[in-house]
């Protein structure tokens, strides 16, 4: 069994996506993450990142859990889960309060905060995240922390993401019914973002495209904050398709035949290159050009990563990417991929490796395992694993964390007795 010291802390990815479930293990020091192991499983009760066979995900997530466990040597009770899907939906607030004392305190930064997700919410959607953006104190802008700063009126600039109540509790009902309790939920390409991301590419402007199997989720980020997200219902799974049905292959096949052989660009194949196809009904394996494959690929990649583009196009910040795009998720890992998503963004692209943790880099070191490893730093920087739940309990703490409500609690007892 892995030892933990006094001041260290074991945290736990879940990324339940629609091909594969992932499981990584974090060793929390004061510093750093050190990964510490990890379990993979395919997933087949999801589509396009919604739960839609409960005993078939809760069955991989316990697999992909006892694989972690036997890795790392530690007994996983508990995890940050990710959560994606179409369902997700998000939008930009504001909210402006009065500094009380003339000098910004924390409470006047909550205050601030509660007054822009005062928004109105459709009852069968619950907030996910409020994450600021910028400040402003009287007329100076994009302050970071406004703590001490002298001014009478404080207005910040938020992003709000917001979920399906029913979606949210499927994915915290499978963890239940695999034996873990879910710490928070986080959506993914923030997962995403805190993994492949410098904080450079941050400031510049960026986006981040995980490009999944049944989703496409979006991150663009200027300024050193969250400017926009968004969840396409395409991915990966699509190009699948395409090449089961162009090649006439059984799909895991055709699976198997994109992650070896597949390629973005029929322009970057060899025209002498072959492949074998396995062949449906029992007939005999066929040897065909890899460019026939790149072929079948390269209109479908084109098409998503159009789509993509005009996501981002629609939100208005295509401007602000001065870092161009990273590209993360197990699709990214197709050849030709980011020289694709050059030619259709017409800026820089890369590949979205995890970065920024220790212990087993050479394991996770591959975009499937971003989101996973993402939720990890997530958890790390927020509060390096301490709870802080996604249901009726987080609102409580908040309750009871507000001094001024424990005052008049406290009041109001003396009353009574």
């Amino acid at each position: 069994m892995i030892r933990v010291k006094d001041d260290e802390q074991l945290l736990v990815g879940l990324d339940i996506g629609t091909t594969k479930i992932c499981v990584v293990v974090g060793k929390a020091s004061e510093s750093q993450v050190h990964i510490v192991g990890i379990g993979s499983h395919p997933s087949t009760g999801l589509r396009k990142g919604v739960v839609v066979n409960m005993d078939s995900t809760v069955n991989s997530i316990k697999k992909a859990v006892e694989e972690a466990e036997l890795m790392a040597g530690i007994k996983i009770d508990s995890c940050l889960a990710g959560i994606g899907g179409a369902h997700i939906k998000s939008f930009n607030s504001n909210g402006v309060v009065a500094v009380k004392d003339r000098e910004v305190r924390p409470d006047d930064i909550d205050r601030a905060i509660d007054a822009a997700k005062a928004v109105a919410i459709p009852a069968d959607r619950e907030l996910i995240h409020v994450i600021p953006q910028e400040f402003i104190v009287d007329d100076q802008d994009g302050i970071r922390d406004p703590v001490g700063i002298t001014g009478v009126r404080l207005e910040v600039k938020v992003h709000i993401v917001t979920g399906s109540i029913s979606s949210a509790q499927n994915i915290i009902k499978c963890c239940k019914l695999a034996g873990l309790n879910v710490d928070d939920v986080i959506l993914c390409q923030l997962a995403s973002a805190e993994a492949v991301l410098t904080p450079e590419e941050k400031e510049i402007g960026v986006a981040v495209v995980d490009i999944g199997g049944g989703t496409s989720d979006i991150a663009v980020y200027a300024n050193g904050a969250i400017k926009h997200t968004s969840v396409l219902p395409f991915g990966g799974n699509n190009i699948t398709n395409d090449i089961a049905i162009g090649l006439r292959t059984p799909i895991d096949d055709a699976e198997k035949i994109k992650k070896k052989y597949g390629c973005a660009m029929a322009s970057l194949v060899g025209q002498n290159e072959t492949i074998e196809v396995p062949s449906v009904g029992g007939r005999k394996p066929r040897t065909l050009q890899r460019k026939t494959l790149a072929d079948i690929i390269e209109p479908r990649v084109e098409e998503v990563a159009s789509l993509i583009y005009e996501e981002i196009k629609k939100s208005g910040l295509e401007k602000l990417l001065a870092s161009g795009v990273v590209l993360t998720g197990g699709c990214s890992n197709l050849d030709g991929l980011p020289e694709m998503a050059e030619n259709i963004f017409n800026l820089p692209a890369r590949k979205g490796d995890p970065i920024g943790v220790g212990g087993l880099i050479d394991v996770v070191n591959n975009p499937a395992y971003a989101t996973a490893v993402g939720l990890l730093l997530f958890g790390f920087k927020e509060g390096r694993g301490k709870k802080r739940g996604f249901d009726a309990t987080r609102s409580m703490k908040r309750l009871f964390s507000n001094q001024k409500m424990l005052t008049k609690m406290k009041d109001w007892f003396k009353e009574i007795f």
